[in-house]
């Protein structure tokens, strides 16, 4: 497993080691002695799972009270990976990174606690499954708005394709949300 560094230090990509041949591939997508021996010490409490077609937007969503980390990876098809810094003690506040990740690539992003996350499809359609460090609490859930200007993330394609829930269109703006300390 290798980690590459992203704008914001906390947020890594993880590219495991994949093991090919005439038969296909195989890789270990977690593996917690391996995490650990990379200093990566982070508990997981669930797994969830997203099937989305072309141009579904899903975010930017986090929870206010048991805020959870992230590890999330494409097992079919390609997103777009977004992670917004929503903890205001750091020096990449209001700050956002954005990641391929896809079947074919195998690369996985971690996004820690305080932050909102978000994805785009790119692909026909998309499974994306993540590992959270904390159980999902709808009562603290929050959305920020995807196409917040404060935030300006520039998401790829046209947005007048983009399909989203009402929950996800109806989000706060940044400047409105509730955030870390």
């Amino acid at each position: 497993m290798k980690l590459l560094p992203t704008a914001i230090p906390d947020v890594m990509v993880l590219v495991p080691r994949v093991f090919e041949d005439d038969r296909g591939y195989f890789f270990e997508s977690y593996n917690q002695r391996t995490f650990q021996e990379l200093g990566l010490h982070w508990n997981f409490a669930q797994d969830n799972q997203s099937h989305s077609r072309r141009n579904v937007v899903r975010g930017l969503h986090y929870q206010v009270e048991q805020p959870q980390g992230k590890l999330v990876r494409a097992v079919s098809g390609a997103i777009w990976d977004v992670a917004v810094d929503l903890r205001r003690s750091s020096p990449h506040f209001g700050k956002w990174v954005a990641e391929e990740l896809s079947a074919a690539n195998g690369s996985m992003l971690w996004i820690p606690p305080g932050f909102a996350h978000g994805f785009l499809v790119l692909s026909d359609s998309a499974d994306v499954l993540y590992k959270a460090t904390d159980f999902y609490a709808p009562a603290h859930e929050r959305t920020i708005r995807w196409d917040d200007p404060d935030l300006a993330i520039a998401w790829p394609g046209k947005a007048s394709e983009m399909i989203l829930s009402a929950k996800d269109r109806d989000g706060h703006f940044f400047s409105r949300s509730d955030v870390f300390a």
